[in-house]
């Protein structure tokens, strides 16, 4: 089985507008995942490190990637192709709930 990183980009208004039913439907697709063996979490605020050239490190608060929506969480899925973990995370909270989930390859 391939490893595969999952981070989803959602906010709450994206998620009230969704059906409850749906997002519900969603929650429970996470928990299967977290049953099966798979690593999910909600995302707190991040901060920056930086350690140039092993000289000091810095340490700044906020993201450094920009995006049209807040990160909202992450996972690491198990599935046999690239295939079967995009068909897995299009079941997934921020997926359904007007937001969007990356998919990437866990290179070992």
């Amino acid at each position: 089985m391939a490893r595969f990183v999952t981070i989803g980009y959602g906010d709450q208004a994206g998620y009230d507008r969704t059906d409850p039913a749906v997002r519900e439907e969603a929650h429970k697709q996470d928990a299967r995942l977290v049953a099966a063996g798979a690593t999910a979490g909600r995302a707190g605020p991040p901060v920056q490190v930086r350690n140039h050239d092993a000289a000091g490190v810095s340490v700044q608060s906020g993201q450094f990637l920009s995006a049209g929506l807040p990160i909202a969480g992450f996972g690491i899925i198990e599935a046999e192709t690239i295939d079967e973990a995009v068909e897995l995370a299009s079941r997934m909270p921020c997926a359904v709930a007007q937001g969007v989930v990356e998919v990437w390859p866990l290179l070992e």
